[in-house]
């Protein structure tokens, strides 16, 4: 029996991202068996896409009000993990109704709509499955390997002893985006809207490149476009106990696409500054490190190197080949535990409800409130 797996959701992110990750991972991926959605259609599509990007044969459809559904692709033998890319409420439901079955499950981000929720995910998970199932959080930034390599250089003590640091994310979501279309998106049944979708992804980062994890925050939210509610901008100010603090900007809400720092990461250390971002480069998309340092003489700067290292914009594609070598019991990288991305919740959910009070995240994380 060929053993593989399905993914759980034929929305946007599951056709432009996984599809084509599971297709450049070729041998090293599982076989792509089912695609479940709640709409036939959206099935159907996914499964075509999949064909058209060369995973064949084409995976088996399950959609809701239909014979093949959900439990009965859960039911399936041959099926062994499933990938879930679901509304952000319904994907606890989901992931436990998956582990039940016995399936391995990679979920994607944000673990939870809340910390209190996340908790008690999380709990479930230990105290159930942990021994026989992987369950993990597919978070790309964390895997992302511009990041990871910008960690090993502040690891390395390419900049000195961390400082400061910014981490700004910033653009405009209209009413045209091809996500705001999403009807769950639109009208959002969890706190943050668009904050706890993307927002997400910068904590990540922040987690990947810090040396310490961040303890406190204090910071203030607002609406600034009605169709973006509950929240579209947070800004924080941030730190790490008393090794260093930052700023970390969110909103979308930007007025025009054009912005001045739409993903940018500025790492200041005692030795040098490292800035962190995405670009587009011969229609290729680059994580670009640059690595500015002082050359110091008898302790006097005298000049200033830059070093620049480009790595390919790949996360997807790690998280997944890590998932599969972690249900194979091989060596892997250490991605996606599901506290670690409770955290990124946790960050978004202090800096909506800060109002300018300092907030402790492990407290958060600790109690769920």
């Amino acid at each position: 029996m060929t053993t593989g797996i399905a993914i759980l959701g034929a929305g946007i992110f599951a056709k432009e991202a996984h599809l084509p990750a599971l297709a450049a991972l070729g041998a090293d991926a599982l076989p792509l068996l089912a695609v479940y959605s709640r709409s036939e259609k959206t099935a159907h599509e996914c499964s075509e896409a999949a064909v058209e990007l060369g995973l064949t044969p084409a995976p088996a459809i399950y959609h809701d009000d239909s014979e093949d559904n959900l439990d009965s692709l859960l039911a399936r033998a041959d099926i062994c993990a499933v990938i879930a890319v679901l509304p952000i409420a319904l994907q606890p439901s989901i992931i436990l109704k998956a582990l039940a079955a016995g399936k391995n499950v990679l979920s994607e981000k944000p673990v939870a709509p809340d910390v209190a929720g996340g908790l008690e995910l999380i709990k479930t998970y230990n105290d159930k499955y942990k021994q026989s199932l992987v369950w993990r959080v597919a978070e790309d930034h964390e895997a992302e390997p511009g990041f990871r390599a910008a960690r090993d250089i502040i690891e390395a003590g390419k900049i000195g002893k961390v400082n400061f640091f910014k981490a700004v994310k910033t653009g405009y979501v209209d009413v045209d985006n091809k996500y705001y279309k999403t009807p769950w998106r639109t009208i959002p049944a969890y706190q943050g809207g668009f904050l706890l979708d993307g927002g997400v992804h910068t904590c990540a980062a922040l987690r990947v490149l810090l040396p310490r994890l961040l303890t406190h925050v204090s910071g203030f939210a607002s609406l600034n476009y009605d169709h973006l509610k509950p929240h579209d901008t947070i800004h924080a100010v941030v730190k790490a106990g008393s090794n260093f603090h930052g700023i970390v900007e969110l909103s979308f809400g930007f007025p025009t696409e054009s912005t001045p720092e739409a993903d940018l990461f500025v790492i200041t250390g005692s030795e040098g500054t490292m800035t962190v971002n995405f670009i587009k480069e011969d229609g290729a998309s680059i994580c670009r490190l640059l690595i500015t340092r002082a050359i110091k003489v008898e302790g006097e700067p005298t000049e200033e190197v830059v070093e620049v290292v480009d790595e390919p914009v790949g996360g997807v594609k790690v998280e997944l080949a890590s998932f599969f070598e972690a249900i194979a019991g091989k060596p892997t990288l250490a991605l996606g535990d599901p506290l670690e991305a409770l955290r990124d919740v946790a960050f978004i959910q202090a800096g909506l409800n800060s109002e300018g009070q300092l907030i402790d995240l492990n407290k958060l994380l600790a109690e769920g409130k």
